[in-house]
């Protein structure tokens, strides 16, 4: 029971400190707010609003229906552009796609000479001149055939049929919301109760703690439940107000059950903190300790890039990071509404990970305390 109300109080003088730190305080704000909203509304996967060209040599109904087929929000209205500022503009990177209908092209399509337009890319807006060219390509396509009346049948033998399922429309940002929220969780824990730390041993409060009946265990819970406490209250009202209300991304799954796994995660991510503390003499010094720690967490486990998509060796090493697993739970919850009938294997691994860093972080502190 002392102990229980030690804890309690140890993390309440945690929370004490935090509301007189105005700059945690607004790096919270930041992170759960603006943070948020700008990477989700403005970071599009895919083709968005792309900058479109058209040498029109041709003058011909054709070549201006081809133009029209190319329409918000994938492509903005072709701008007419004369021939011979067609290598100007790409030099420049004015234009992500020049398209040139060469003279006598629709007379020629009419006449089965198949003629050929020249779609001009500026490759170095890599996502978009990728995947545009290819929709310019299919676009283009499906107006020449119905154009020339072709018969599709004949040239198409099977047709391909798409199907989203739990994104139909494809939204990037429904995906980098959530993915952000992930990250900045995984930033503060880290950040949180590692400064917290650092803190209190360079102003020498670390000291006074230690006369008095407390124990390195006693310490060190009460500064994750206190920092695992702020970082849940604020993802749960970044989903509320940011994600599900400014952003308007449809949540499926349970709310509850996420929170549940983030203060799971937190314990895990808290507990690096503190073992990263541990090690770091200064404040500066742990920065540079968090940054190759921090930055794996979020690149590698697979809210950047899909996990699969990785050399196999690196996914078996990745499945020692807290990180991999909360985000395939998020995605899990929040978009395929699974429960834990389903998520259950990553929610093992979660808590076996937490343990372990629990474990590692706390052997360490009690030996920086006894130095």
């Amino acid at each position: 029971m002392h102990r229980f109300s030690h804890i309690l109080r140890l993390g309440l003088k945690e929370l004490t400190s935090l509301r007189h730190d105005s700059v945690l305080l607004l790096f919270l704000l930041y992170a759960f707010t603006v943070a948020i909203y700008m990477p989700a509304a403005g970071s599009v996967i895919g083709v968005h609003n792309a900058s479109v060209a058209l040498v029109d040599e041709d003058h011909s109904q054709l070549s201006r229906q081809l133009a029209e087929a190319l329409q918000p929000p994938e492509f903005q209205n072709p701008v007419p552009l004369p021939y011979d500022q067609l290598d100007e503009v790409m030099d420049s990177g004015q234009f992500t796609f020049v398209i040139n209908v060469p003279a006598n092209f629709q007379s020629d399509l009419l006449a089965g000479r198949q003629p050929s337009v020249q779609v001009n890319v500026d490759a170095t807006a890599m996502s978009q001149a990728f995947m545009g060219a290819g929709y310019i390509g299919r676009i283009f396509q499906r107006e020449l055939l119905n154009y020339s009346q072709a018969d599709t049948a004949n040239r198409m033998p099977a047709l391909l049929t798409s199907r989203a399922l739990f994104n139909t429309n494809l939204q990037g940002g429904w995906f980098l919301a959530v993915i952000q929220i992930v990250n900045n969780i995984t930033i503060l824990a880290i950040i949180l109760t590692g400064t917290a730390l650092l803190r209190e041993r360079e102003h020498g409060t670390l000291d006074h703690l230690l006369v008095l009946p407390l124990t390195a265990l006693e310490i060190m819970l009460a500064k994750i439940w206190s920092n695992m406490l702020v970082v849940v209250l604020c993802t749960w009202v970044s989903l509320e107000v940011i994600v599900k209300g400014v952003l308007g991304v449809p949540l499926a799954g349970s709310l509850a059950l996420f929170l549940a796994v983030t203060a799971l995660y937190l314990f895990a991510s808290t507990a690096l903190g503190i073992f990263l503390a541990t090690l770091a003499r200064s404040t500066p010094q742990f920065g540079l300790l968090a940054i190759p720690v921090i930055i794996p967490m979020l690149l590698l486990s697979g809210g950047s890039t899909p996990l699969d998509s990785m050399p196999q060796w690196l996914q078996w090493v990745m499945q020692g990071s807290p990180s991999t697993h909360f985000v395939s739970l998020s995605a899990a919850i929040l978009f395929r509404d699974a429960g834990v009938e389903v998520v259950w294997p990553d929610l093992l691994a979660l808590t076996a990970i937490g343990l372990l860093f629990f474990g590692i972080a706390l052997a360490r502190f009690r030996r920086s305390l006894a130095s």
